[in-house]
């Protein structure tokens, strides 16, 4: 059984409502839910994603007060954001310039156009053209035309210090398919892993790099990588890595979808996520992300949570 790509990835802010403004205002995302760290609740959990909150376009943060990250090895490095063609990839430089947002240069990569940018803590981010492939959903309160929206999250690049172990790991326990083996303009040999029918969409690109001084987390760091399985296909997972002997989390409900959380070998989280129920599970599709959402054994102490936590707007 396999996983059937990127489910959604979370990072990490110290600055929530910088946040929301960056991913919605700059990047027209919809935000499609305002809960809280289900292990930590005075912290947000926020996400962000396209009009209908599709799995695999969720990108999602926690607000904890840290300070930067410090780069290195054993860490997602990147995170795909893709959208549609070129002209998605200009529009998009223009807009960052607009809004003074660091950028490089419209380049091809791996065989497709993207656009490396960061935000404004250095949280790394890439635009991705995915060639339109698969289906979208356009938010229409977008302050982006639908035609350059994010479509959704992928490929997603990490960085490790030894190849093997962590190879392994994604072939023989993720059940992952080495694609091919890419040497970059910068001499970094990149280890590209397939999920499902394969895509932007479903790739984990591991780049092999020794030299790197070992990652320290903070903000602008990401804290995991989720990936996607069927609400059915979840207790397989589950089997499996009993069966495999993995020090796992072992099965969680996180209300709007399943989870299980377990360690590859240079220490990045991964997780396995079901589809459902999703995000519209206790509130409208059109009133998503507008209100503190709660799942119910956190119900009790809304008033307790609302209290810790600062409003993400002015006047809110």
């Amino acid at each position: 059984m396999q996983l059937h790509g990127i489910h959604h990835l979370t990072a990490v802010s110290a600055d929530a409502r910088g946040n929301h403004d960056f991913y919605t205002r700059i990047l027209g995302m919809r935000m499609v839910k305002k809960t809280v760290n289900q292990d930590d609740v005075s912290a947000y959990h926020l996400f962000y994603a396209d009009g209908q909150a599709s799995p695999g376009t969720d990108l999602t943060f926690f607000d904890w007060p840290a300070p930067r990250e410090q780069r290195g090895t054993n860490s997602v490095v990147r995170t795909g954001l893709r959208v549609n063609g070129a002209a998605a990839l200009d529009y998009w430089a223009a807009r960052l310039d607009e809004h003074k947002v660091p950028r490089g240069k419209i380049s091809e990569a791996d065989g497709r156009l993207e656009l490396p940018f960061e935000d404004f803590e250095g949280q790394r981010l890439s635009l991705v053209d995915d060639g339109g492939a698969g289906p979208s959903h356009a938010w229409e309160h977008s302050p982006v035309p639908a035609e350059h929206q994010i479509r959704g999250l992928g490929p997603i690049t990490m960085s490790v210090a030894r190849a093997e172990y962590s190879h392994a790991f994604a072939t023989e326990v993720m059940a992952m398919r080495l694609d091919r083996v890419v040497e970059g303009a910068d001499g970094i040999v990149t280890r590209v892993y397939a999920m499902g029918e394969g895509g932007p969409a479903a790739e984990l690109h591991m780049r092999v790099e020794p030299k790197l001084p070992r990652h320290q987390p903070g903000a602008g760091s990401v804290h995991h990588v989720a990936f996607r399985v069927r609400d059915d296909e979840y207790s397989y997972w589950v089997k499996r890595f009993e069966t495999l002997g993995l020090r796992s989390s072992g099965p969680v409900d996180r209300y709007y979808f399943r989870s299980l959380y377990v360690r590859e070998p240079s220490g990045i989280l991964y997780e396995i996520a079901t589809d459902g129920p999703g995000f519209a599970t206790d509130e409208p599709m059109e009133a998503l992300g507008e209100r503190l959402a709660l799942p119910p054994f956190l119900e009790p102490r809304r008033a307790e949570i609302e209290r810790g936590l600062k409003p993400l707007r002015t006047g809110l």
